[in-house]
């Protein structure tokens, strides 16, 4: 089981793991990390680490917790695939917006929080980030090749904080024209910036995943930064 030092709790009163990586300064924002379909595994606990070094608090929420708690998977053979496709099918996509709503608001009273938070998401949470871009009111969203996403074009007319997007351009999952349809429409916001990263795959960020493409990561991580750094630094 994933280390999780924080309980969340929940809008019907239950609780819920997630893992803080705190940041070394004081007085500093949070980023709500959102995880694959993996689970908060290393990968995602190497994120939150590299962020807290950054000066951002980080926490990643446990969003399986309603099925399974603490699952923590990787990529690497095809039963655990198998095992975290399983989980994202079963997940409740409304109860699980609930849980990262309440895990936004408990971030603005974490120790230390400015009160300023911004959500990132991986893959399955790049979707959930582009959801919360438009269902809550956190300061901005940053979302990496979520899945999903042409069927959820119609939210783009109710996100109205700063969203960053990153595509792969050979991403299975979001390819050809399903990409340019999706490219397309959030191009209508002002408040969407998006960037496609060529040659590279889904996964591109994943911290040693099979398709970890290093260049490609870098550009993404400093734009995420410089982004970060103009929406969540001025405190409440």
């Amino acid at each position: 089981m994933p280390p999780f030092n924080v309980e969340i709790q929940s809008h019907d009163g239950k609780t819920f793991g997630a893992y803080w990586a705190k940041a070394t300064k004081a007085n500093a924002p949070v980023l709500l990390v959102i995880q694959e379909i993996f689970g908060v595994n290393a990968s995602m606990r190497a994120m939150c680490e590299a962020w807290a070094a950054k000066g951002y608090h980080a926490i990643c929420p446990d969003i399986f917790w309603r099925q399974q708690p603490g699952v923590e998977l990787t990529d690497k053979t095809p039963e655990e695939w198998q095992q975290a496709i399983g989980y994202m099918n079963g997940m409740d996509l409304g109860l699980c917006l609930k849980d990262l709503q309440s895990t936004l608001k408990k971030s603005r009273t974490l120790e230390s929080s400015n009160g300023r938070v911004g959500t990132m998401g991986f893959c399955l949470g790049g979707k959930l980030a582009y959801l919360m871009a438009a269902k809550s009111d956190a300061n901005c969203n940053i979302s990496y090749y979520g899945v999903g996403l042409a069927d959820l074009l119609n939210e783009v007319p109710n996100i109205k904080n700063p969203l960053l997007m990153h595509f792969a351009e050979n991403d299975k999952y979001l390819n050809g024209d399903v990409l340019k349809k999706v490219k397309d429409a959030v191009s209508k916001n002002p408040h969407i910036e998006s960037y496609v990263y060529p040659g590279v795959e889904h996964a591109f960020s994943r911290i040693n995943g099979e398709h970890f493409d290093a260049a490609a990561s870098k550009q993404a991580f400093e734009r995420s930064y410089k982004f970060l750094d103009v929406n969540l630094s001025t405190p409440l």
